[in-house]
């Protein structure tokens, strides 16, 4: 892992920041940013979406005990329809990184846009499933967004969260149009702006 272009050894503290829910018609976008201890290495860190939910739950307390410096932030439905989805996860990024009790020297991002920071700041494509720091952000970041849709799922259970977790999945859509969107539907994605025109 971490085989990039950037040479990483003048920094001692490096952030790896990611999101997890830009997809979804509702609920958070939430965005982790992990400083990693070289001392105390964590072994099967890998992009989320390639782990299993049991292994990211494993692997999420392993970072939390583990990291020198972890951090998780959401950023709400109604501020993503405030600034939309693309500025919402920068944002939370950068509340992320902000939020980590440890500085860091560089910080770098899953994709290929930054949040504006203090530090220097540098977008990897695909970082999630090469620079091991990323993997631990998207990990925590995807574990905390799913216990929230469990949580959304027991308030609002019509919408059967617990099985699509928000994503615009054919059940998801069925269920949208006979129910209608719950306070926590974005409003600014399509298929429920336009619910929310014909009502």
């Amino acid at each position: 892992m971490d085989d990039i272009e950037i040479d990483l050894t003048p920094y001692r503290y490096i952030a790896g920041a990611d999101e997890a829910g830009r997809g979804p018609l509702v609920g958070a976008v939430v965005a982790a940013a992990v400083i990693l201890d070289d001392d105390n290495p964590i072994q099967g860190l890998n992009d989320s979406k390639k782990l299993s939910e049991k292994k990211r739950e494993k692997l999420a307390i392993e970072i939390r005990e583990r990291a020198l410096s972890w951090s998780v932030v959401s950023v709400d439905a109604d501020e993503i329809d405030r600034i939309n989805i693309l500025q919402a996860s920068l944002l939370a990024m950068k509340r992320a990184i902000n939020d980590l009790s440890v500085r860091p020297d560089i910080a770098l991002i899953d994709g290929n846009k930054c949040p504006q920071l203090d530090c220097r700041v540098e977008a990897i494509v695909k970082g999630d499933s090469r620079v091991a720091a990323i993997s631990a952000a998207s990990i925590l970041a995807k574990v905390e967004r799913d216990r929230q849709m469990l949580e959304l799922h027991h308030q609002y259970p019509v919408y059967e969260f617990d099985r699509h977790k928000g994503y615009p999945t054919k059940v998801h859509l069925e269920l949208l149009n006979q129910f209608g969107p719950c306070p926590l539907h974005r409003k600014s994605f399509a298929p429920v702006r336009k619910l929310i025109k014909n009502i």
